[in-house]
């Protein structure tokens, strides 16, 4: 009995002390770095200059960075954004030289050697193969982040800009 007693004791002390140091030792996260962290589209490209979509977000809730910078995001990301912040919306910063043009991945099939290299490093799963049989990518799901270029062994990817269609085509906002 007194031994029943003990470890009931011990376990209301370990208890006790579970609970204080769960209180003493909070980490608390910005609310607001959540919310913009929900927006962004979580493709952890780094094409904003971030090293992921977290970073970013908890950038813009410091104002340490613009609303502007996430491709992948597009246009309808950056007004997602302004509209959370209460800002005026911007046009989406231009990395590439062709800042209107989409970017595709493409995959040569003939030189596709079946490594799944590319596989892994897709962040968005836009590239399907199977080890040793050729890869294709999923243009509706690329976000022309360029994360599969460099582990591919055999240079069989490359970037396309993908000119807009009439399926595509959006009025241009006004600036």
């Amino acid at each position: 009995m007194l031994a029943v007693l003990l470890l009931c004791g011990l376990f209301a002390v370990l208890g006790l002390l579970l609970g204080w140091s769960s209180i003493r030792f909070r980490v608390e996260g910005d609310p607001l770095a959540d919310e913009i962290d929900a927006l962004l589209p979580q493709t952890q490209c780094a094409q904003c200059g971030f090293p992921g979509c977290r970073p970013y977000a908890e950038a813009i809730a410091r104002g340490a960075a613009e609303i502007n910078l996430c491709p992948p995001g597009g246009e309808a990301g950056v007004r997602a954004l302004a509209e959370l912040l209460g800002v005026e919306p911007k046009p989406l910063a231009s990395t590439a030289a062709e800042p209107d043009l989409r970017r595709l991945a493409v995959i040569d099939e003939a030189r596709c050697i079946g490594c799944t290299l590319c596989v892994q490093a897709c962040p968005v799963d836009a590239i399907v193969g199977a080890s040793r049989l050729m890869h294709t990518v999923i243009a509706a799901e690329c976000t022309g982040c360029e994360l599969c270029l460099p582990p591919c062994p055999v240079d069989c990817i490359r970037m396309e800009p993908v000119r807009p269609s009439l399926a595509d085509w959006q009025w241009p906002s006004p600036a």
